[in-house]
């Protein structure tokens, strides 16, 4: 998984330099920015959800060891990431090395 992150961030920043040099030029073509919606929506669709991982899918995750994702799991649902650490369900430290791979997404609103 961590080599599918790096692949999409290294396009993202080669999109992001053909894109630049492509300002200089001339405008930025209608394709450049496509392929830089498409790697932005895959660097999203990575991102672990702490609302429904499993307790296998969490300890997987750098720090996070069975009882904090036993921590995670109890603290269930997350109105937005940043409560694993407002919430004191992980510590700060190990928060940071894991900030940019989660998401706390929200269940569909029912009408």
């Amino acid at each position: 998984m961590l080599w599918k992150i790096l692949i999409v961030s290294l396009s993202l920043v080669f999109v992001s330099a053909i894109g630049f040099a492509a300002e200089k030029a001339s405008p930025v073509p209608a394709e450049v920015k496509t392929m830089e919606k498409k790697a932005e929506t895959a660097v999203k669709a990575e991102l672990l959800d702490i609302n429904t991982a499993s307790k296998e899918t969490l300890t997987k995750l750098p720090g996070i060891g069975d009882a904090y994702a036993k921590k995670i799991i109890d603290g269930r649902p997350y109105a937005n990431k940043d409560q694993l650490k407002s919430k004191n369900i992980i510590p700060a430290n190990v928060y940071e090395k894991i900030k940019d791979k989660i998401i706390a997404k929200q269940p569909p609103k029912k009408k």
